[in-house]
């Protein structure tokens, strides 16, 4: 006995198939779409912690540099020194630079260069004969920008652990400018005294954090206390 199919159930069938391939293929652009703003919203959301993250650092490193250097001009002040009024001039400069660029991401090299002078200028008139600071400054700045107060922050340390009123203190600090980047040197003695100070302090720790979010795999940082000697090796690929 034969059994007939019925009229029309073959195009049934087609149209069945057909409405599941569409409904399966716009879910799956639609789960596409949503995965896409998902990540999206993942990346922007990753990036203004990151940005959110940078105020903070500014924040924390402008106060904490300000602090210590009204600190010397306190002192000169407090000995009635002549040096006191010099010092002010070149507050004022660092205190220009830091209002005027330190909210912007990166300044001309040359800005950083001319704080730190007037920074070490500020920090030599109140040491002693005893010590001997080195600043040498190779090739052109204004071929390349940074972010500000980044190498600030190592000069500072310096001068906050590498002089002694007590001994010789030897402080070299180097800038090599290159085509596609630059490189900064700093060392300084390590004294007894403050030979277990939190020598990599908020100060440091900031700095690395930059680095790591505005420079990924185009730095390295070398910090190293080695000989009696506190090492900064720094190298920015800035191209």
């Amino acid at each position: 006995m034969l059994f007939h199919r019925p009229p029309g159930i073959g195009v049934d069938i087609f149209a069945i198939l057909l409405l599941s391939t569409v409904w399966a293929l716009s879910t799956t652009v639609s789960i596409s779409q949503q995965w896409n703003k998902t990540e999206q919203r993942a990346v922007r959301a990753e990036a203004d912690k990151v940005n959110a993250e940078l105020l903070f650092l500014k924040a924390q490193i402008n106060p904490h540099f300000l602090f210590n250097t009204l600190n010397n001009i306190y002192s000169l002040a407090v000995k009635r020194s002549e040096k006191a009024a010099t010092s002010v001039m070149k507050l004022s400069n660092i205190m220009r630079y830091i209002t005027d660029e330190v909210n912007l991401d990166l300044v001309p090299l040359h800005y950083e260069v001319n704080c730190i002078r007037d920074f070490i200028d500020l920090q030599r008139l109140r040491l002693s004969t005893a010590s001997d600071v080195s600043f040498c400054v190779t090739g052109i700045l204004r071929e390349h920008a940074i972010p500000p107060l980044l190498l600030m922050t190592f000069v500072e340390n310096v001068f906050k652990y590498g002089i002694s009123n007590h001994e010789t203190s030897e402080v070299t600090i180097k800038l090599f400018c290159v085509e596609n980047g630059i490189r900064f040197f700093c060392q300084n003695k390590i004294f007894s005294s403050l030979r277990n100070a939190d020598r990599t302090g908020i100060g440091i720790a900031n700095a690395k954090k930059r680095l790591k979010h505005l420079y990924p795999n185009k730095h390295t940082l070398n910090i190293t206390s080695t000989n009696g000697l506190f090492t900064v090796e720094l190298c920015l690929f800035l191209l």
